[in-house]
């Protein structure tokens, strides 16, 4: 892609993960420039399933990256596994899902917006940086503290040993640990749960999977590569109308547009999707409420089925009636309404 013309679209974006650099993409497609801004342009280990829905195949393909995504080999996974203590249900997905660590995928995503022509630098958002100069995107993450008691903190940790094409998800008291292998065969354990279960074990989180019966003998096939990492207060937020017409000042994106709970594996796919959308809806001159709203459409059940499971969790009824329904609709009703996908 060339040098934009004079008076070219020019859309500020804040944040550099998968959402961020999404937006900063497609807004060099759509001809726009690009400026990503974020607090450490180096791509690190974030608290992440990482766990890529294939759904978020035609929108890596969108992107332009999905050769250039497939080359980094990430690990196919075929099968979901819920295990509730001795109970378990387990399906095949609909397509095949991939895993790839957040380091791999947060840096394969901005070297591509670097490559089309976009500007990255360090910094952070100022309140009013959506009232003057550029078109602002809006990619800087979840936001909220929490209330106590009741806060959740998320936590995630990559280890190594045998590993297989499930993602398996253990849950216990409000809580719960996922397991998934991403490239290089490595298994990646990420789990949320309540502050006040967590301190218990004083925030080790070693002992705390390790309470988790079912899970102990699979954390014995296993040798932690890496210190653990953690999160939080993590806070759930939906998209309201209220903020759709009349609270947007920018062209919201993951997080910060919304934060479903992480059991569903759609976040990295809601990143991308809305990025995506973001950087489009800038770069072409859709009103920030209009993109918004347009986000809210596809989002809509997967907010509110995520909501309903995490009141099910709390309320420690989630087990019995998450094993009365199909895996298929478990899995279905989470997702964005996204057309199409393509697995090579």
């Amino acid at each position: 892609m060339g040098s934009p013309a004079s008076g070219t679209r020019k859309i500020q974006i804040f944040g550099g993960g998968p959402a961020g650099s999404a937006a900063a993409i497609a807004a060099r497609i759509h001809g726009a420039q690009a400026h990503v801004i974020e607090q450490s342009c180096n791509p690190r280990h974030k608290v992440c399933g990482e766990f890529i829905s294939g759904e978020a195949c035609q929108v890596l393909q969108e992107l332009g990256i999905w050769d250039t995504f497939l080359d980094q080999r990430p690990a196919r996974t075929r099968r979901c596994l819920l295990r509730f203590g001795s109970r378990a249900k387990q399906w095949k997905l609909p397509e095949p899902a991939f895993g790839l660590s957040r380091l791999e995928l947060d840096r394969l995503l901005l070297n591509h917006a670097i490559r089309l022509g976009a500007k990255v630098s360090k910094g952070q958002r100022s309140h009013t940086e959506a009232d003057r100069g550029p078109i602002v995107v809006n990619a800087t993450g979840r936001r909220g503290k929490g209330l106590k008691p009741g806060r959740l903190f998320g936590f995630k940790s990559h280890f190594e040993g045998p590993s297989d094409d499930a993602v398996e998800i253990f849950f216990g008291p409000s809580s719960y640990i996922g397991i998934s292998t991403v490239e290089d065969g490595i298994v990646n354990i990420c789990g949320l749960a309540p502050e006040s279960a967590l301190r218990r074990y004083d925030f080790l989180f070693d002992d705390f999977v390790f309470s988790f019966c079912d899970l102990r003998d699979r954390l014995k096939r296993l040798s932690r590569r890496m210190p653990w990492l953690s999160t939080g207060p993590v806070v759930f937020s939906g998209i309201s109308h209220e903020k759709v017409i009349t609270e947007v000042q920018a062209y919201a994106a993951g997080d910060a547009l919304s934060f479903v709970d992480p059991f569903t594996g759609s976040g990295i796919l809601n990143a991308l999707l809305t990025g995506r959308m973001a950087g489009e809806a800038a770069a072409t001159g859709l009103t920030p409420d209009t993109h918004v709203y347009e986000c809210y459409k596809l989002m809509q059940r997967p907010i509110v089925v995520s909501a309903l499971f995490r009141t099910l969790l709390d309320w420690g009824c989630a087990r019995y009636l998450t094993l009365l329904f199909p895996g298929e609709w478990l899995y279905r009703f989470t997702r964005p309404t996204v057309l199409g996908t393509k697995v090579d």
